[in-house]
């Protein structure tokens, strides 16, 4: 089981979407944090060189980096996913 970290704006990006979707969002980190391999449909690599990833969670998404050695999810950025990617670049 990983353990879940968020970076400040993360949480940031977290308390600005609704309840509802933050449930949502909620729910599918808790099932990334069990089993990383339940949501292998919803999880593309995005970067060549870092292990960064990317989670769907309905019209939202969720930018991680896993790092294996400390058994961490390390939570970057969640916003919708017209605009998530402009805010990576």
């Amino acid at each position: 089981m990983y353990k879940l970290e968020f970076l400040g704006k993360a949480r940031d990006d977290l308390k600005r979407i609704d309840r509802a979707h933050q449930r949502i969002i909620k729910e599918k980190l808790l099932i990334l944090a069990e089993n990383p391999e339940a949501l292998k449909n919803n999880i593309k690599k995005l970067s060549a060189e870092e292990a960064i990833y990317r989670l769907r969670a309905g019209s939202y998404r969720v930018v991680f980096r896993r790092e294996e050695r400390r058994l961490v999810i390390l939570i970057i950025r969640i916003g919708h996913r017209k605009e998530i990617y402009l805010s990576l670049g």
